[in-house]
């Protein structure tokens, strides 16, 4: 749309609202270098690393830091502000000057009574002393207490009844349930296949009650256009379109207007009155790359909320004028952020992770104010949250995921396939697989910190492990097996680290780069390809081992690389377009390499080379349970290499080079749905 907005590019910032260096933002802020650095690393001020030429200098633009300063609590700043003068003793007064001094014993305590009063003002504002907890006085009740999950929890206005997603009866089924009754009744009955989507909001009500509308993504749909919301009554009938082609929406508190976004790049976002469609242009498109999720009208209907960035766990609140314009940011976690709701004009709730991965949490702020605050805490995950018209009943779903390790046989013919067999491990946890020779890599979790571990013989041995560290993506073995590559979240950081394959020599070999993703081995082993943060969007980079400063490998959207046997050429990820990336391809000089069309959805962005190198394994089907696929880079011929039953969700993988057993990383889910009940304010 041609929209410009506080996270635009540099390329379209004016020059005079940029800072190029530590010594021009402290000076901008009044503070020393020392204090904005400790800013930028613990409180996540707004600063950007330039990544094309001189690697480690910083950047930074006005307009971010006043909103951030804006938003901040300012009491871990109060140790460097300085404090108010105090008032020099008076003069003992002359004969002349009795009536004078009489006047200042008045003057001189009101003075200092309107100075208490302004710093007790600008303490409150900054503290939020008469901020309270929405939920600390809540009346919690549990809906579900099924076997299994159940997800993407929505109320009625009313309050009166909820629906939610759940595999009580074997597949993702839309059920529902009047509070209460201790009653539920499944809506679709196996109709609706694709239903889940964590991504979005995926259940809602409409207006009146009458309908519970859900997302849906068309079998056998390569691209986003196959993506409707479908209505089933709520006391039960049959499925039909309720707003075709379109993937989210949301009626205003009167139902007088629907906000909702289409399926395309930068989910365009669009408004009507009263009519369920428009046509015209959209109020709001994303940046390519980004995404713009889970549309919420405030009461007042003065703004829609949203969230945007990129998927899945660099994204914040902003929030637009139903007439369009420029994007306000409301938050500042860039991570994983779902699901807001306004309670009232100023009390934002919504979900959000913590920058080492844990959560996701409950959180809320004043709107006016803009300070984060988390209400729960625990080892609990919340995966859903909605509310009520008049924000006194919240529903939320509780999580509580295992992850575990599965071995697979695959059969030269597919009449002798046999079932997965579970990998023993001395650890509590397991995922994120990778075979080397004659042993299996691994990843576990604690309630603190992640570690790698090796299971060579049936013994399990640990090979690094760090306070508070988050290892993302996937380990990464080099080709001649000797070492192994990760990537770290640790102390606000994001690190590559190389060891060798006993664990020992761990040292990071770079620390500059904002790192997504999973990374790879060169076949030459020299370097690591793995994609980093560039102004938003990922772009894959070359860093060398030996220490030398990483460069730009791949200039378009590209992530979650893997590279050939031989060298010829990596094969990588693209944009989300929808729920679907199309997979690429690029020489080592960086040129495009011709591959059959694949596109897939999302969730299944690892993939493995077989035969040399002229196949290609990878995970195909829903978004919540895919199967093994093999495709022929030469033919294009594709063929499925597993069936596994639909209560197995595969998160990871990885296949030994002949094809004949594959590791597979389950996850299974058990949650509730729980009632929060509000009081009155």
């Amino acid at each position: 749309m041609g929209e410009q907005f506080a996270d635009a590019p540099p390329s379209v910032r004016p020059p005079e609202d940029r800072l190029d260096s530590w010594k021009e933002i402290a000076a901008y802020l009044n503070r020393d270098v020392t204090t904005v650095q400790r800013w930028e690393k613990r409180e996540g001020m707004p600063v950007h690393r330039h990544l094309h030429d001189r690697m480690g200098s910083v950047y930074a633009f006005r307009a971010e830091l006043d909103t951030w300063t804006r938003s901040r609590n300012l009491r871990a700043a109060q140790d460097n502000e300085n404090n108010p003068p105090s008032a020099n003793a008076p003069v003992a007064p002359s004969g002349s000057t009795i009536l004078t001094s009489r006047r200042w014993k008045f003057v001189l305590p009101l003075a200092a009574g309107v100075a208490l009063a302004i710093g007790a003002y600008r303490w409150v504002q900054r503290t939020e002393y008469f901020w309270r907890n929405p939920i600390s006085e809540a009346r919690f009740q549990t809906v579900t207490d099924f076997d299994g999950a159940e997800q993407a929890a929505a109320v009625s206005r009313d309050g009166h009844f909820v629906a939610f997603l759940s595999d009580r009866d074997g597949q993702m089924d839309v059920w529902v349930t009047q509070v209460g009754s201790g009653q539920f009744h499944n809506l679709t009955r196996g109709s609706a296949k694709d239903i889940a989507n964590s991504s979005v909001r995926t259940l809602s009500f409409s207006p009146d009650g009458s309908l519970v509308t859900f997302w849906l993504r068309k079998q056998g749909s390569a691209s986003g256009s196959g993506i409707d919301v479908w209505g089933v009554p709520t006391l039960g009938g049959q499925p039909s379109p309720y707003l075709e082609g379109v993937a989210e929406y949301e009626w205003s508190h009167d139902g007088s207007r629907l906000a909702y976004h289409t399926p395309g790049p930068g989910d365009p976002l669009f408004v009507s009155s009263g009519n369920r469609r428009v046509e015209g242009p959209p109020i709001y498109t994303a940046p390519s790359g980004l995404h713009s999720h889970f549309p919420s009208w405030a009461p007042d209907t003065a703004f829609i909320y949203f969230v945007q960035g990129s998927l899945p766990d660099k994204l914040d609140i902003w929030r637009i004028a139903p007439g369009g314009g420029t994007p306000e940011r409301i938050t500042w976690h860039n991570g994983r952020v779902t699901y807001p709701v306004l309670l009232d004009r100023r009390t934002l709730m919504y979900l959000a992770g913590d920058p080492d991965g844990s959560g996701p949490w409950l959180y809320s702020m004043d709107v006016e104010r803009r300070i984060p605050h988390r209400l729960t805490s625990g080892l609990d995950r919340y995966t859903s949250l909605a509310a009520s018209a008049d924000g006194r009943r919240l529903a939320v779903t509780l999580a509580s995921p295992k992850k575990t390790l599965w071995r697979l046989r695959i059969p030269a013919s597919p009449a002798e396939v046999s079932g997965p067999t579970r990998i023993s491990l001395t650890t509590g946890t397991g995922f994120s697989p990778r075979l080397g020779p004659n042993y299996l890599l691994y990843v576990s979790s604690s309630s603190t910190s992640e570690s790698v571990w090796k299971l060579a013989n049936g013994v399990g041995t640990e090979l690094w492990s760090g306070q508070g560290a988050r290892i993302f993506g996937r380990p990464a073995i080099s080709p001649d097996g000797r070492y192994i590559a990760f990537s770290v979240r640790q102390h606000g950081q994001t690190l590559l680290y190389v060891m060798l394959a006993d664990g020992t020599n761990a040292r990071v070999v770079t620390d500059s780069l904002d790192l997504q993703g999973a990374p790879a081995w060169a076949p030459d082993g020299r370097s690591i390809t793995s994609a980093a943060d560039d102004h938003g969007v990922p772009h894959l980079f070359r860093v060398p081992v030996d220490g030398r400063s990483p460069t730009l490998f791949v200039q378009q959207y590209s992530a979650d690389p893997t590279w050939a046997p031989d060298g010829r050429f990596v094969v990588y990820s693209g944009a989300d377009i929808g729920t679907t990336f199309s997979i690429k391809a690029a020489t080592p000089e960086a040129a495009t390499q011709p591959l059959p069309a694949l596109t897939l959805t999302r969730g299944a962005r690892h993939l493995a080379f077989l035969q040399g190198g002229r196949a290609l394994v990878f995970l195909r089907g829903e978004i919540q349970h895919k199967n093994l696929w093999l495709i022929d880079l030469d033919s294009g011929y594709e063929r499925q290499l597993t069936n596994l039953t639909s209560d197995f969700d595969i998160r990871d993988f990885d296949i030994s080079p002949d094809g004949r057993e594959v590791v597979l990383e389950r996850e299974q889910e058990r949650s509730d749905v729980v009632l929060l009940d509000l009081p009155r304010r």
